[in-house]
């Protein structure tokens, strides 16, 4: 699709392709966010997800402790989140069976991953407070994202935009249908 002027209907001079992700505005413009905002678990998305329809949820899998639900704004195809049921923000305020499951879900994603789209590496992190860009800073989640050589390509760079080949329900069913059954 050629750029075109809003205002006039007409191709504009620069001639570079555009790739509009509406979508993305109500991340962006925080349209999502409950009026109460993600303090409390009533309005948390991670408090809630677990508690959704398998066709509404992204969730891809369940522990006793923790789930792993995929990234509703991802940075690539397959981003997880891995998160206590506990509406906690800091890491330091996690028991002990919640940090080692949280460990051990955060390496069977990573495992499903590699298995379903023979990812090259992953980022894994926690960004604990605002400050340091957790956008939900008051529920604890661990990033899985997985990478792929070359993946950060100029529409990131330059467009600041992500093409994702692959709709999160199709995602979601990928990866849920590969993670191993608890014994």
């Amino acid at each position: 699709m050629t750029g075109v002027d809003w205002r006039a209907g007409t191709a504009m001079a620069d001639g570079l392709e555009r790739l509009w992700t509406p979508h993305r505005m109500t991340y962006i413009s925080g349209g999502d966010r409950p009026a109460g905002g993600y303090e409390e678990p009533a309005g948390c998305p991670f408090c809630r997800a677990p508690g959704q329809e398998p066709g509404e949820s992204l969730v891809v899998a369940r522990g006793a402790h923790v789930f792993v639900v995929l990234n509703l704004y991802p940075y690539n195809p397959g981003h997880l989140l891995v998160c206590p049921y506990r509406h906690v923000a800091d890491y330091t305020e996690l028991d002990e069976a919640e940090t080692v499951e949280l460990g051990v879900l955060t390496q069977t994603a990573m495992r499903v991953i590699r298995q379903v789209s023979n990812a090259h590496g992953f980022n894994l992190g926690m960004n604990q407070g605002g400050v340091a860009g957790a956008g939900i800073a008051a529920h604890l989640h661990q990033h899985v994202v997985p990478r792929w050589g070359g993946d950060a390509n100029f529409m990131p760079v330059i467009g600041r935009t992500k093409v994702l080949p692959q709709l999160l329900a199709d995602t979601r069913d990928m990866l849920a249908e590969a993670w191993p059954a608890r014994a």
